[in-house]
């Protein structure tokens, strides 16, 4: 373990203070909680930005085509186009 002196808005502190309590918790183990889940998350997107940077899309176009002319549901779709992979 090691410290860290976190300076932060009053506002921020109060806000914390309070969901800790509710939440029968420390100040402290809430900002590890939220920092740990943050972390979580960013390394969470990096990891599939790197998978889909190196996806073979010919391989996946090949699997949707298996669906046939079944429109895909709302928000089914590819956001933005993907590389090819090297070859």
């Amino acid at each position: 373990m090691s410290n860290y002196a976190l300076r932060l808005p009053e506002s921020l502190k109060q806000a914390a203070k309070r969901i800790a309590a509710a939440d029968d918790t420390t100040m402290n183990q809430f900002f590890v909680v939220a920092i740990a889940e943050k972390i979580s998350a960013m390394e969470t997107a990096q990891f599939f930005e790197k998978r889909a940077a190196s996806a073979d899309t010919s391989a996946a176009q090949a699997a949707w085509d298996k669906v046939g002319d079944q429109a895909p549901i709302a928000d089914d779709h590819w956001t933005k186009p993907l590389r090819k992979r090297a070859t």
